[in-house]
């Protein structure tokens, strides 16, 4: 048999990838296979939290591995994945909740759907402007990206996008026949936008005389992104559900559903299910990620580098005429340009430093959580290179 070369080919074309090949990471940079580094400020699209070969990952990895589990049914208990939905109820909104575990943020929606329906007996969702909640055929219709949704219509029926911010609006379409309102507290994908916190009591109050699930997805934003483990602690808010995914188990894929009491009541075996999620692997990876970033050193560290960021941010878009806005919090920032966000991506590129777009006109920053005060000086200083 001839001998296989790497080749982007045989991949599914749905991706335009760019840019070299990387074989290797570590701390916050990424190696290409000619030895190259690229400080890395997408962070896997803010998975990567502990960036690049961090012991705590390495040395779950290896632990899990000796046990000789890595996958069971969840047919069958492990004591893992019991020890990690015990963790996040702790820290969490409701300590008589409950978790369910899955493989991504779109998954963990799609349930967080179900759930609602399941728990209310009503069908009907309501979604934000600028939100993304998923590519699946109800988080794809509660995502206001009109060219994501095209292809595949229809979606879900029974799912409303309104303004962000609009309470006229969202008062006409909560009604009692309102399943669930799914809304990010800092939007990512719709161009890095905190969310209003009266906005968000608003909700909280709106939903609970409809009789509606008030879901938060913090599938990009929490995990100690903006500074607190979950970003809603910043707002006074308690939603019905969290969703997680992104950074819980390190760069493995896994995503969560937080449920209060009266929720997880509702449902029974059968109801839903996952092969993979919250298998042994992945949970104890995921519970040492999260008890690494819950530790309050590590999330002050955040808070004082992403306050530095933000400083840096607002000194570099006084200085460019290009910039219209800067917003963030924690280590989760926006660059809004009058212009297409795309050719600076690419010139921040070929200057060794990886940034993302969020829309069109928007920069995101996104590094690992753990990177360094030089790092984080070294991609502002391209940044205000690349956008001078």
């Amino acid at each position: 048999m001839t001998a296989v070369q790497s080749d982007a080919s045989a991949l599914l074309g749905v991706y335009a990838r760019v840019g070299p090949s990387f074989v290797a990471g570590e701390g916050s940079e990424l190696i290409a296979e000619d030895g190259t580094r690229y400080l890395d400020f997408v962070a896997g699209i803010a998975v990567n939290a502990l960036g690049y070969n961090h012991p705590v990952i390495r040395e779950a990895v290896l632990r899990a591995l000796e046990s000789g589990l890595v996958h069971v049914s969840n047919l069958y208990r492990t004591e893992p994945g019991e020890l990690l939905a015990a963790e996040l109820v702790a820290r969490s909104f409701n300590r008589q909740g409950q978790v369910f575990f899955c493989n991504s943020g779109a998954e963990a929606n799609e349930g967080a759907f179900k759930f609602a329906r399941k728990w209310s007996g009503k069908t009907e969702i309501v979604a934000f402007s600028g939100s993304f909640h998923g590519r699946l055929f109800a988080s794809l219709a509660a995502t206001d990206r009109p060219d994501y949704r095209r292809p595949f219509e229809p979606l879900l029926a029974g799912v409303q996008i309104v303004p962000l911010g609009d309470r006229a609006a969202t008062t006409r379409a909560v009604t009692a026949a309102t399943a669930a309102v799914i809304i990010e507290p800092l939007q990512g994908e719709g161009g890095v936008r905190p969310v209003d916190a009266g906005f968000l009591a608003f909700l909280r109050n709106l939903c609970d005389e409809k009789g509606a699930a008030l879901i938060f997805d913090e599938v990009q934003c929490g995990l100690g992104r903006t500074g607190t483990l979950f970003a809603y602690e910043q707002t006074g808010v308690i939603p019905d559900m969290l969703t997680l995914a992104k950074p819980l188990a390190g760069g493995f894929p896994m995503g969560a559903v937080l449920l209060n009491d009266r929720i997880a009541a509702a449902l029974a075996p059968g109801d839903h299910a996952t092969t993979f999620g919250g298998g042994p692997l992945v949970a104890t990876v995921a519970l040492d990620v999260l008890r690494t970033i819950a530790e309050p050193d590590f999330l002050a560290e955040v808070r004082a580098k992403g306050a530095w960021l933000g400083e840096g941010l607002a000194r570099l878009a006084a200085s460019s005429p290009r910039v219209r806005a800067v917003r963030g919090r924690g280590l989760m920032w926006g660059i809004e340009l009058g212009e297409p966000a795309a050719p600076f991506v690419t010139a921040a590129r070929e200057r060794r430093l990886l940034v993302l777009t969020a829309g069109p006109n928007v920069i995101r920053i996104v590094p690992p959580l753990t990177i360094s005060q030089g790092d984080l000086e070294r991609g502002v200083a391209v940044l205000a290179e690349v956008l001078a």
